[in-house]
């Protein structure tokens, strides 16, 4: 499940620094719109060691309540695209700036993806609106993957296996196989998420996506920066390994309620 922005299948490109498109990840949309922890009978499989793991990495987090009880999420993504995400009523807000410097806005209900588009300001219909909101829809889809990953580890469809102990840049570190069944836009994409066994946080995260390779090597990046945002665990920053190429996912805030205005429009 991965991409940039989903399009038809799984990638869009987005760049990252001087212009270079990354592989990013994309998951079923439903549940990022219930704010309520997901039972045991809608969570996906895990072996019995994985599930540990992946408790623990919630708990490090901030524990499910937090993450229930966090509401608005703004967050930029590699410096392209700004976005707004209320949780509970399901609607998103994205902006977002085209290479020639034509601006775009769209807000939309995650669950029907209805809602209204702006370009440079003003409002845009039929099928310049349809794109956008569809592009919007990626993007959202997309880069909350990218930012909130740990949160779903046990979503449906998520098959979850623990993977041992590997060393990671010269640490040891617990391994969570991810593969998935029945949801996202490349189910084919398979993921490997690195623990810290003494913090219970992400320290990296590894994939191979089903358009690579099969022998290709893992895709692998760095978790940077985790702090408290509105009472629960965000890193902000992503480096990939093989070059040292920085993902920004800032500025970024935590609320528990929605200002006025947010989703109004330009």
């Amino acid at each position: 499940m991965t991409e940039t922005a989903p399009s038809s299948r799984s990638v869009f490109s987005v760049a990252v620094a001087v212009a270079v498109a990354v592989a990013v990840a994309v998951v079923q949309a439903f549940f990022f719109l219930s704010p309520t922890p997901t039972s045991a009978a809608e969570r996906g499989t895990a072996d019995p060691e994985a599930a540990a793991l992946a408790g623990r990495v919630v708990e490090a987090l901030g524990g499910e309540e937090a993450w229930a009880a966090a509401r608005l999420v703004r967050f930029g993504f590699a410096g392209r695209r700004q976005h707004a995400w209320d949780r509970h009523r399901g609607i998103s807000r994205v902006e977002g700036t085209e290479e020639g410097g034509e601006t775009w806005v769209a807000i939309q209900d995650l669950g029907s993806r209805e809602g209204r588009a702006w370009v440079d300001g003003e409002e845009v219909t039929g099928e310049r609106a349809a794109e956008l909101l569809e592009r919007a829809y990626g993007a959202w889809v997309n880069d909350t993957y990218w930012l909130v990953m740990p949160y779903k580890l046990r979503d449906p469809g998520v098959i979850l296996t623990y993977e041992g102990e590997r060393q990671m840049e010269g640490e040891p570190r617990e391994v969570l196989g991810l593969a998935f069944e029945g949801v996202g836009l490349t189910p084919g994409d398979r993921y490997w998420v690195y623990v810290d066994p003494q913090s219970g946080l992400v320290t990296h995260w590894a994939y191979l996506l089903e358009d690579m390779e099969r022998d290709a090597e893992p895709v692998a990046w760095r978790w940077e920066g985790w702090s408290e945002h509105g009472g629960v665990m965000l890193a902000p920053r992503r480096v990939r390994l093989s070059d040292d190429r920085l993902l920004e996912l800032s500025p970024l805030e935590v609320r528990r309620e929605v200002p006025t205005g947010v989703f109004d429009g330009p």
